[in-house]
């Protein structure tokens, strides 16, 4: 420095630029990532639109009664409700997304190619309780997109997540129109049109494990958009002072929490450490659940939640299950008609999960929550007036089917995409893949549920309807007299 002038001094673009390049790097890795899950919803996807259209004749040539097709529907789904919570709980414990999605896909893998085989209806049940406890890793799924997501994006980056399971719900039956003509030797395996998907599967799910292994990072959660810019307390801690007092823009932990205070002031040893509050901090924490994770679960919101869940998740299965024996009976559809259908409700549920994640910018989760159930109530009513005994020329009856089928499905990316964000947004983050997990058992119960309930009661379809119609009215009534309760946390206290 020279006289009274002072040359001022260039940024150090030195120390910057490793630092854009790391973020620059865990973007791209971010990115990879969520292809990766892309395409593991999408193979879910494609599993379900390829087996299904089929299964029902699958179990015929194995001279399998009507109520095995409700035994092996409900089989994949008890299987998923008893390991999503398991490997939700480890990946919370862990953070290791990746080796929970490579191990449950091994038995996807083992599950489709016992489908294949499937030397008799009982080794055709054992392959979907295999393959079940494969799906149960999206319950780290969703636990992880929870992590690395903020709250204003949450419904964006769910209804994108469930938009790839209905891509790859409008590519299967696409599968099945050249599977269905396969008749081949496989050693001493025959392949035809039955056991084609299973195999067809099983070199998918195979595949991608290359993707997962070289695609997919667990990589750190997003930091919180919280409001706790104001990092420096305004007082300090004494001893005589409250650990209450932090930054002015940090709010107040609830109640249950308290115990984190104490533990905060007992383990303080100098009188001038600042004090952050926990829900600040609680972000920063690592990898790790709550030790009574159960106990944040028990409040009106989240139970309105689960029972949103439980029965979306039912009447959907209990109408998957009717389809297509109905169709058969009395449209007189066959495996290339389902795969028509099935290729046009995934079209519907695309175009659906697109709506609303362009709504959710200008419409709350709530809102989106009470339209989609009240399209589910018309859809219910619609079939209980219509296909619960139908009637009149092949016309009339195909007409009535299809506006049934087609408001069922208008429903769904509603009720599912809303309800799941608010879920996420009502529960503690540290703790989102047991979260989601115990949320996904509560679909599987329903899944179970519904094809057994379906049936048994194919010939006596208005109490089978009249039950699913009661079940809407009441999830109805505990969404309006909660509707207050629907909402972030923070959202109200700020």
């Amino acid at each position: 420095m020279e006289g009274d002038g002072s040359v001022p001094r260039a940024p150090d673009t030195a120390s910057m630029e490793p630092q854009a390049a790391t973020d620059t790097l865990l973007e791209r890795k971010r990115k990879l990532t969520h292809v990766a899950i892309g395409f593991i919803s999408m193979l879910s996807g494609i599993e379900y639109a390829v087996i299904l259209p089929t299964v029902w004749m699958y179990l015929q040539s194995l001279n399998a009664q009507p109520f095995f097709l409700g035994l092996v529907l409900s089989a994949f789904s008890l299987t998923e409700l008893l390991s999503g919570p398991l490997f939700g709980y480890w990946s919370d414990r862990t953070g290791k997304t990746k080796r929970v999605i490579l191990l449950s896909n091994c038995f996807e893998i083992a599950g489709n190619f016992m489908y294949f085989v499937g030397i008799s209806k009982w080794f055709l049940l054992g392959s979907r309780l295999v393959a079940g406890v494969g799906a149960g890793s999206g319950a780290s799924i969703f636990g992880y997109l929870t992590r690395s997501s903020s709250s204003k994006d949450r419904v964006s980056v769910f209804a994108m997540a469930m938009a790839c399971r209905q891509i790859g719900l409008l590519i299967g039956p696409a599968f099945n129109v050249f599977l269905r003509y396969c008749t081949f030797q496989i050693g001493p395996f025959h392949v035809d049109k039955f056991s084609a998907p299973g195999i067809f599967m099983c070199a998918l799910w195979t595949l991608l494990q290359l993707v997962v292994i070289f695609m997919f990072h667990d990589l750190p959660s997003k930091p919180s958009e919280s409001p706790c810019h104001e990092r420096e307390p305004l007082l300090k801690q004494t001893d005589s002072q409250s650990p209450l007092y932090g930054a002015i823009n940090c709010v107040d932990e609830p109640a249950s929490n308290q115990d984190d205070f104490s533990s905060m002031e007992n383990s303080n040893t100098s009188s001038t450490v600042p004090i952050i509050n926990p829900i600040c901090s609680q972000n920063a924490e690592s990898h790790g659940g709550s030790k009574k994770p159960l106990i944040g679960l028990i409040r009106e919101e989240v139970v309105v939640l689960l029972a949103a869940q439980f029965v979306t998740l039912f009447n959907q299965t209990a109408l998957e299950t009717l389809v297509t024996p109905l169709a058969q009976m009395y449209l007189g559809f066959q495996d290339l008609q389902n795969s028509l259908m099935y290729f046009l409700c995934g079209i519907e549920l695309l175009i659906g999960f697109l709506v609303v994640r362009a709504l959710s910018r200008c419409c709350s989760d709530r809102i989106l929550l009470v339209f989609g159930l009240c399209i589910s109530n018309i859809s219910c009513i619609w079939c209980l007036l219509y296909l619960a005994k139908p009637k009149g020329s092949y016309g009339i009856l195909l007409t009535e089917f299809v506006i049934g089928v087609l408001l069922q499905v208008l429903g769904l990316p509603f009720v599912s995409v809303s309800q799941v964000s608010l879920f996420s947004k009502v529960t503690a983050e540290k703790t989102q893949g047991f979260n989601h997990g115990l949320r996904r058992s509560v679909g599987g119960v329903a899944t179970i549920l519904g094809p057994l309930w379906a049936a048994g009661l194919t010939q006596n379809l208005y109490i089978m309807l009249g039950t699913m119609m009661g079940l809407l009215l009441l999830i109805s009534v505990m969404v309006i007299l909660s509707y207050k309760h629907l909402v972030e946390p923070s959202a109200s206290e700020e």
